[in-house]
């Protein structure tokens, strides 16, 4: 066979199936969008979690876990985002009404995070401590933010 009209063929086949998986992916339920984007969430809660308690010293630090939870934590830190799609803003969630309202600072907030993130994947591997601590601390001011501006209160 030859080999050009192979290539042409598989184009068209992989062409074709790329097609098909964005219009599968553009028309996602609402409802699973959310239960997407809150899974990613409680995740980044668990990975976060043991940080946030060696930064305040209510549990010992602990480079190797700093590592390892920064480095799942920068995966999950860009993970939710696409679940914020407007036909889930009638979806009884806690995500307030200035998610969909006030999209710009939203999509900042979500980029802060993910760079605060990245950050944290660079010092976890300096061996320094105080500036972990310090970049632990500085990701959890914009965690707050986010939830004080876009979060519904429990």
């Amino acid at each position: 066979m030859n080999s050009k009209l192979l290539y042409s063929c598989l184009a068209v086949v992989l062409g074709t199936g790329a097609g098909y998986a964005t219009s599968v992916l553009a028309q996602a339920k609402p409802d699973v969008l959310v239960k997407q984007r809150q899974a990613v969430m409680t995740l980044q809660g668990k990975y976060f979690g043991p940080l946030g308690a060696m930064a305040s010293g209510k549990a010992p630090y602990n480079a190797a876990v700093v590592q390892r939870n920064a480095g799942f934590l920068d995966n999950l830190s860009r993970m939710p985002w696409d679940g914020f799609n407007p036909n889930t803003k009638n979806e009884k969630t806690a995500a307030l009404p200035a998610v969909y309202n006030d999209r710009a600072k939203f999509d900042e907030t979500a980029s802060r995070l993910e760079n605060e993130i990245s950050r944290l994947v660079t010092v976890s591997r300096s061996g320094d401590e105080a500036a972990v601590k310090a970049q632990i601390t500085a990701i959890g001011k914009v965690c707050g933010a986010c939830h004080n501006d876009f979060r519904a209160k429990k």
